[in-house]
């Protein structure tokens, strides 16, 4: 949806505008989004495959096979993610007024193993699987969002806050058991946020207390910042991972312009 190769395709065909992106953060950071064509897409119901790298659904387990290499540094990552959801939730929630545009929090919960053969790595942990599908660019339909996630004594919080080309806007204040049962909590409050160093990327967020502070940036980039936080939800100390995204940022042709240097397309 951030293809800047998908904008500049007068055919608008999204099967010739693949990718998987990996990013890995901290002493061995990769960064992986090689956009591949309709002949690198082979897919099913229970699998997609995008060049050398693949996922898979076999009911119980969501493994996904990567071999990429990383822009603008030409390193590699390989090895393979299994995510084991522990319960599966009831289904979408549209972010727009006309339902173009879906979001499904699908697995909030879940296990995660992961073990990469280039960087030598292996962890087990908690994490999160979801989907976004819609019928426009994300552009025409929205200003800008803020979405975190938080795992919970039992179960998660996500909270998400869009702001509508409209000048309306949308609050989802969610905590998921781990079965995935969904159950509305009272939004927090507003809590202010420094902008990135960087890019001066605007950030907030909500707490029960109007409070949370920045443990650390993942990403800063001109129209996207990922950051861990400290606050609390739903009357739990958390450490959530949030995202900032402006998309009054991103359709500026010069932003534009600069993401193919991280996400390359390779020539045929």
């Amino acid at each position: 949806m951030f293809s800047p190769y998908y904008a500049w395709d007068r055919s608008r065909n999204p099967f010739e505008h693949c990718a998987l992106n990996v990013v890995l953060y901290g002493s061995q950071a990769r960064f992986a989004m090689t956009e591949r064509g309709a002949r690198d897409l082979a897919r099913d119901a229970r699998s997609i495959a995008i060049g050398p790298s693949a996922m898979e659904w076999d009911g119980t387990t969501l493994t996904v096979r990567i071999d990429e290499r990383c822009a603008p540094v030409p390193r590699r990552v390989r090895g393979t993610v299994r995510l084991r959801p522990e319960g599966i939730t009831a289904g979408p929630f549209t972010l727009d007024a006309d339902g173009a545009h879906r979001w499904w929090p699908m697995a909030p919960s879940s296990r995660v193993e992961v073990a990469l053969d280039d960087p030598s790595l292996s962890w087990t942990g908690t994490g999160y699987f979801d989907t976004n599908d819609g019928d426009g660019p994300l552009e025409e339909a929205f200003s800008d969002w803020t979405w975190c996630r938080a795992d919970l004594g039992r179960g998660a919080a996500i909270l998400y806050d869009v702001r509508r080309r409209d000048g309306s806007g949308q609050n989802l204040s969610l905590r998921f058991g781990p079965d995935g049962t969904r159950q509305d909590i009272r939004p927090p409050l507003a809590a202010a946020l420094p902008a990135t160093r960087l890019w001066r990327m605007p950030r907030s967020t909500r707490s029960d207390d109007g409070r949370a502070g920045i443990v650390r940036t993942f990403e800063d980039t001109p129209f996207y910042a990922r950051s861990l936080l400290s606050a609390r939800l739903d009357g739990e100390a958390v450490r959530p991972v949030h995202e900032s995204l402006s998309l009054d940022r991103f359709r500026n042709p010069l932003v534009r312009l600069m993401l193919p240097f991280r996400m390359p397309r390779p020539v045929r």
